[in-house]
């Protein structure tokens, strides 16, 4: 029994050093998006961290055009980053933790 107990928590320490190496992982993975017209661009990690943005010059000339494409743009791209970021991690968990009867946390 307790040899059943020491072998779970030994998957249950795996998964979560899997799930951590993955969050560092997802640092690094980048998604460009734009506008439809190209006039904003900008990278965000999957972890959903703005790394580069780029405005064209006509934007700043029209605040609440910028405001409108800033939050279109950034949305987008914020979910696919958490789409992206989603999946992975329950790939990460799912695949460290034990079978334990009963438990199908991840159907």
């Amino acid at each position: 029994m307790f040899g059943d107990l020491m072998g779970m928590m030994g998957k249950l320490q795996d998964a979560q050093k899997k799930v951590e190496e993955t969050k560092q992982r997802l640092n690094t993975v980048l998604i460009d998006e734009q506008s439809a017209d190209g006039l904003l661009k900008l990278t965000v990690t999957a972890n959903r961290e703005i790394k580069n943005l780029e405005i064209a010059e006509e934007l700043l000339q029209d605040k609440e055009q910028l405001e409108d494409y800033l939050i279109l743009t950034l949305n987008k791209a914020l979910n696919r980053a958490g789409a992206i970021n989603e999946t992975e991690l329950a790939a990460a968990a799912k695949d460290g933790m034990p079978n334990i009867p009963g438990m199908d946390l991840f159907k």
